[in-house]
């Protein structure tokens, strides 16, 4: 019997929407096997659960800036005392927590749209901490003021679709060796699942003053101070919170996972949410203090709109100050390795990337979708856009088109104007998720060449490097320099000494080629087609007046031949001389 998702599916397969985003039976040339309607909306809204915490994380983040907020104080040069400051502080946090979502919401949309990739657009963590802590300052103590620092990431949007269009980030990721590639993705899992036990999770991984890191999940009450959260004195996994991540949004979600429940992950979020909203329990997202009184508050709005006051469209363009042309080339560097590894991870994931090429479908128009919403924005004051590795989460619930982020975009669309509840969901509501997605996606590492010690370490490099930095980035230039002098200097001593001095197992490295496809951008390479193909089209055919001109002459001669065949008898039973001449 065929049930209404089913029928619903059929429906939308055979619309312009199925064929658009090339649906399972649309009879498209290049459908994509398993994508099903229903299954691209529960997708998306899983991607959105896992990213949604990027509202509250990278308003707080950014409003640790100060934002345009001016410190006049003489004694106290970052105004911690300072009312009047903090309360500016706290305006320009909720002007955030507007724009993060609306620049979540148009980048996810035309990501969708335009390069039908199921991948999840928001500010990018690592970048806002580097823009806030490194650039601007806490408190604008940094070396450059927030205006300017915005200034930076405009100009770096549009030296993004410069690069994008001219097809250099492609090629970035297309000649990369193989082991680098899979280390990337495998890095991520272990970023993605770092994430998800540190105190932005789980909390199960704490600070320590002694060790790099040590246990966490303790209760607030039992940190070392209050400055060092999650820096556990005594009490470590005691927290309510922590156990209750683990169970319901862990454990729960992998034996719904065991028995293919259909949103499994979207399940383990909610039920996580909901239980720690009541307040008058150990597992309360709003605790009776002055903080929790202030989230609280903004829960109980449910429906409410913040328009930008602060931070709306204050760029200041001064690109005469040396010191904006170091962030903005210090954020090139930075996010051009992150956003490119983080796109190509996510589409080789979903399974599209293209095994002749190595590059992935629609690469042209990903990256300039996120070079636009790059200087998008800025203009809404945050820090720079890039691909989220949380998107792993709607794909590894069947996602496989655009049609993921769409509904992402959409819901986070609504969460502009329901920001009151979906940033009331919990860190310890999608640690767990985000626990689960890293071990799907650490499956790579099967497919690095462990039998040559020249791969393998770029690679465990590369894995290795991404989690402890903190930053996708990072452990890609680790990864490509080690494998230029792993593999570089006994390629000069082979050709040196004439094939003489080479590593025994040298026959089982990875061979690294330039993959086809040509320098041209994709976009280039179609448009040329297209134009082929008109030119075609447009030759001149043969006019109807030469055409009865044609048929005319064919007819005189068929008439003289017909006439030529009657003399062919002169005299009877004697040849005439047509016959005799032919004869």
């Amino acid at each position: 019997m065929v049930n209404v998702f089913d029928r619903l599916n059929a429906h939308a397969s055979d619309s312009f929407v199925g064929r658009y985003f090339r649906l399972e039976g649309s009879d498209h040339p290049k459908e994509r096997i398993g994508s099903r309607f229903t299954t691209e909306i529960r997708a998306g809204l899983t991607t959105w659960a896992a990213m949604a915490y990027i509202i509250s994380v990278n308003a707080a983040i950014l409003s640790d800036s100060g934002g345009t907020c001016v410190c006049t104080s003489e004694t106290d040069p970052v105004c911690l005392s300072d009312e009047t400051y903090l309360s500016c502080v706290n305006d320009v946090r909720n002007d955030l927590i507007t724009s993060t979502a609306a620049i979540t919401a148009l980048a996810s949309v035309l990501e969708g749209v335009l390069a039908n990739l199921p991948i999840g657009m928001a500010p990018g963590l690592g970048l806002n901490a580097y823009f806030t802590y490194s650039i601007v300052g806490f408190h604008g103590s940094g070396v450059i003021t927030y205006r300017e620092a915005l200034a930076a990431v405009f100009l770096e949007g549009w030296i993004f679709l410069s690069l994008s269009l001219l097809g250099i980030r492609q090629w970035l990721v297309r000649i990369m060796p193989q082991s680098l590639v899979l280390g990337i993705g495998s890095g991520i899992g272990l970023f993605i699942a770092l994430i998800g036990l540190s105190a932005n999770g789980l909390g199960v991984i704490g600070g320590d003053t002694t060790n790099f890191v040590g246990l966490g999940g303790c209760k607030p009450e039992d940190w070392i101070s209050a400055d060092l959260p999650n820096y556990c004195a005594r009490g470590v996994l005691q927290s309510p919170t922590m156990w209750l991540g683990i169970f319901a949004g862990g454990f729960l979600t992998v034996l719904l996972m065991l028995y293919r429940v259909r949103g499994a992950i979207l399940i383990g979020v909610f039920l996580t949410s909901i239980i720690s909203w009541p307040r008058p329990t150990s597992v309360t997202f709003f605790p009776h203090t002055d903080a929790g009184d202030v989230l609280f508050d903004y829960f109980k709005k449910v429906v409410t709109f913040h328009p930008l006051t602060k931070v709306g469209n204050t760029i200041d363009y001064n690109y005469g100050n040396g010191r904006v042309w170091y962030a903005l080339i210090t954020f090139l560097y930075v996010d051009i390795l992150d956003t490119t590894g983080v796109l190509y991870a996510m589409a080789k994931f979903a399974g599209l990337r293209d095994p002749v090429t190595m590059d992935f479908e629609n690469s042209t128009w990903a990256y300039c979708v996120d070079a636009f919403s790059i200087s998008m924005g800025a203009l809404m004051g945050t820090s720079p856009v890039t691909a989220f590795s949380e998107s792993a989460t709607g794909i590894s619930e069947g996602g496989k088109t655009g049609i993921t982020a769409i509904v992402t975009g959409l819901a986070f669309f609504v969460s502009v104007f329901f920001a009151p509840i979906f940033a009331s969901i919990p860190s310890w509501a999608t640690g767990g998720a985000l626990v689960i997605v890293g071990s799907l996606m650490i499956r790579n590492v099967r497919e690095i060449n462990w039998n040559y010690i020249g791969d393998s370490v770029p690679a465990f490099l590369t894995i290795i490097i991404i989690p402890l930095s903190y930053n996708v980035a990072y452990g890609v230039i680790a990864g490509i320099l080690s494998y230029l002098i792993l593999n570089g200097l006994p390629w000069v001593i082979r050709k040196l000494t004439n094939d003489y001095i080479v590593p025994p197992n040298m026959e089982s490295s990875e061979e690294w080629s330039i993959p086809p496809g040509g320098m041209v951008p994709s976009w280039m390479s179609q448009l040329g087609e297209r134009l082929n193909i008109i030119e075609k089209r447009s030759e001149p055919h043969p006019s109807a007046s030469s055409m009865n001109m044609e048929m005319s002459s064919r007819e005189n001669v068929n008439q003289s031949t017909k006439s030529l065949e009657g003399m062919h008898l002169g005299v009877k039973g004697k040849p005439s001389a047509i016959q005799y001449m032919q004869r």
